[in-house]
C-alpha cells in the first residue's frame, strides 16, 4: 500500500481555511440535506455535508478537493456535533480526503478480482507516467491511490477518477486515459471495451434462444 500522506502544516491550513464556510448555492444544498432526516437527527446529514465542504473545496482550489481540520469543524459545528464525531466519519470512508490532491484523483483498485485481472499492469502504466502510489505529480494534475473493492468486479480492473468509474482496463488504455485527461479531452464513463453494464464482452453465452426471442419480439413491435 502507498506510504503514508504528508500532513500539511497546521498553521498554514488553518491561516488559509479557517474562515471556511458554505457559498450561498452550497448553504442551500445543506439546508435541504439536514431537512431530509427527522428533528433531532440531523447529525445523520454529515457524511453529505462533509462531501459538499470538500467539493467547496475542490473549486476554490481546482482539484478534486480535500478536507482540511478546519473545514470538519466547521461542519461539525454546523450540525452541533463534536468534532472528533465528523472526524471519526472523515478518517473512516475513502471518499473524504484528508490531505491535498491533484485535479484527478486516480484510485485503482488493487483488491483480488482486479488485481488477478490485470491491476497491476493499470498500476504500472500510471508508474510509467510518472504518477507514484499515494503522491500529487509536481504539477497538480494527478494524485495516485490503491483504494479496496469499489464493486465493479465483473468489469475489473477498473479505476475511479474523481466521481467517475472506468473499466475493463489494460496498460494502453489506462495510458490512452491519463494522456486524455492531461490533454482536456472527453472520456466515456464505464466500460472501455463498449461493454454495456457486465454483459459478456463476446455477447451471450447462456440463455441463447431466450435472448434471440426476445430480441426478435422487440423487431415486430
Amino acid at each position: 500500500m502507498a506510504e503514508a500522506p504528508t500532513i500539511p502544516d497546521e498553521l498554514e491550513v488553518r491561516a488559509k481555511w479557517g474562515d471556511f464556510k458554505f457559498t450561498p448555492a452550497n448553504e442551500k444544498l445543506a439546508k435541504w440535506q439536514i431537512a431530509k432526516y427527522p428533528e433531532g437527527r440531523q447529525k445523520s446529514a454529515v457524511m453529505a455535508l462533509l462531501d459538499l465542504a470538500q467539493r467547496q473545496v475542490g473549486a476554490d482550489t481546482d482539484t478534486q478537493g480535500w478536507l482540511p481540520v478546519p473545514v470538519i469543524e466547521y461542519v461539525a459545528a454546523y450540525l452541533d456535533m463534536p468534532y472528533m464525531r465528523a472526524y471519526e466519519v472523515a478518517t473512516f470512508y475513502t471518499m473524504y480526503n484528508l490531505v491535498p490532491v491533484g485535479r484527478f484523483h486516480v484510485q485503482v483498485c488493487g483488491t483480488t478480482p482486479c488485481m488477478l485481472r490485470g491491476s497491476d499492469d493499470v498500476m504500472a502504466a500510471c508508474k510509467n507516467k510518472g504518477i507514484a502510489k499515494g503522491k500529487t505529480t509536481p504539477d497538480g494534475l494527478f494524485t495516485l491511490t490503491e483504494v479496496e473493492c469499489m464493486g465493479n468486479c465483473s468489469n475489473a480492473p477498473m479505476v475511479q477518477i474523481n466521481d467517475d468509474n472506468y473499466e475493463d482496463l489494460d496498460y494502453d488504455i489506462m495510458t490512452r486515459i491519463l494522456e486524455d485527461l492531461a490533454d482536456g479531452k472527453e472520456i466515456p464513463v464505464g466500460s472501455q471495451i463498449g461493454r454495456k453494464t457486465s454483459e459478456p464482452k463476446d455477447g451471450p453465452i447462456v440463455l441463447k434462444e431466450m435472448v434471440k426471442a426476445n430480441h426478435d419480439y422487440r423487431k415486430e413491435w
